[in-house]
């Protein structure tokens, strides 16, 4: 036997998520009527309540309640028996001018020269175990849960389902660091009251789990992927029984607090800063998404088959002040002396390839747009890039104006996660000589 590694998932409908979802909402507003919105905005939710909080620059008008309600019941608390319902909780605002004094380091004459929004360390991660190079267990955590969440939506298998769950999935490695096998799956999913016992009812729930949600998830995969999962898998469903009572009724939520599920699971590294609520300007978020970008693109160009990379920054200050590469011993690259490459001689090229200052970070992925909701549950790595006309508040050389219902509207065509491109490898390559 060599390692067991676990990583663990949140749905949508987890109370942390219910609030990062709900600060990136509320950013994506405001980005909706001004690109230039400067926005920190923290949620918690709990019995019968919303409040949000936070930093904002805008020229915007956002109505925060419409927001905050109509992403609740998006979610699928629509039902006074949760006691938690996007059309009856209360909603409370503390949202406040953002301070001058950082607002002064990130705003500059050129905007090339744009500041930092904050110090930091922030990693991106990439590994070959999966065709959209990321960890196993990160990507089954998440599928589980979003194929229960597209179970509940449809509304005609597990009618039983309510918006809260979690998974989490153990993987056996070899010493190679080579998945074997899956070892132990774990679900937890909050459930309408059944009129049964209680010994029926978790048979039925853990049942459907095996039978109609497992076999969901397993299509989705390569086939690879699916000889992981054996016969002898060992299989928790709601291990502590009864699960009625979930979603911010059972628990405060607060924005920020699953910035591992939001991420890789635990592998690689994290620097400890959150995404949610927080526009491009904070490199907690634009940097981790570029980091993202540079180790994928390094492990599809065929560097290496693992990569992490690290950037550091100080407040108020464009250019980097750390970088850092590490191949985990994996990289297939050599020297012009034919010797295989240190990973601080990849760094180096590496750096030279990626500007790595905030507004050209800004640039590349388009972080002014309003993108971010839909990274808030489920991860924001792994993704799918796709293309997607939006609807925008203002007029500039990239919307197209439409006359709806009397009324001219203006819609612009944007980039969601478009840190997931693989579109450095060419230049990669060639600047490796591979």
């Amino acid at each position: 036997m060599g390692y067991l590694f676990t990583s663990e998932s949140v749905s949508e409908g987890h109370p942390d998520k219910v609030a990062d979802q709900i600060s990136d909402a509320i950013l994506d507003e405001m980005l909706r009527f001004d690109p230039e919105s400067k926005v920190a905005v923290e949620t918690m939710v709990t019995t019968g309540l919303a409040v949000v909080a936070g930093e904002v620059k805008t020229k915007g008008y956002v109505d925060v309640q419409s927001v905050i309600r109509d992403t609740i019941n998006a979610i699928g608390y629509t039902k006074a028996a949760y006691r938690f319902d996007g059309n009856s909780c209360g909603v409370l605002s503390a949202i406040h001018e953002q301070s001058p004094d950082i607002n002064q380091g990130v705003e500059r004459k050129l905007p090339e020269e744009q500041g930092a929004g904050d110090q930091g360390m922030m990693f991106g991660y990439a590994c070959r175990e999966m065709d959209n190079f990321m960890p196993i267990t990160t990507e089954i955590s998440h599928l589980l849960l979003q194929k229960l969440a597209e179970i509940r939506r449809e509304g005609e298998e597990m009618t039983y389902l309510r918006p809260d769950s979690k998974s989490q999935v153990t993987v056996e490695y070899n010493d190679g660091w080579k998945p074997v096998r899956i070892e132990t799956i774990v679900v937890s999913t909050q459930h309408d009251d059944f009129d049964e016992d209680d010994v029926r009812m978790l048979k039925k729930i853990h049942d459907d789990v095996r039978n109609i949600l497992i076999p969901r998830v397993k299509a989705q995969l390569p086939e690879n992927v699916q000889k992981l999962f054996g016969d002898d898998i060992k299989l928790h469903v709601n291990p502590t029984g009864k699960f009625v009572i979930g979603g911010p009724h059972g628990d405060s939520g607060l924005t920020g607090r699953k910035i591992i599920v939001d991420t890789y699971g635990g592998r690689g590294a994290h620097g400890g800063g959150a995404f949610s609520g927080k526009d491009a300007s904070k490199v907690d978020r634009s940097a981790a998404y570029a980091t993202r970008h540079i180790a994928k693109n390094m492990v599809a160009a065929g560097l290496a088959d693992e990569v992490l990379v690290q950037v550091a920054y100080a407040i108020g200050v464009a250019s980097p002040v750390g970088f850092y590469v590490n191949t985990f011993g994996t990289a297939k690259v050599k020297d012009a002396n034919g010797q295989l490459m240190t990973d601080s001689q990849i760094a180096k090229i590496i750096q030279e390839i990626f500007d790595l200052k905030p507004y050209a970070i800004v640039q590349r992925f388009g972080l002014k747009n309003p993108i971010f909701k839909p990274t808030a549950a489920y991860g924001h790595f792994g993704r799918e890039h796709y293309l997607r006309e939006v609807e925008v508040k203002y007029q500039d050389q990239y919307t197209v104006a439409r006359t709806v219902d009397n009324t001219t509207k203006y819609y612009k065509t944007v980039d969601f996660f478009a840190w997931e491109k693989t579109d450095y490898v060419e230049t990669i390559r060639k600047a490796f000589l591979l």
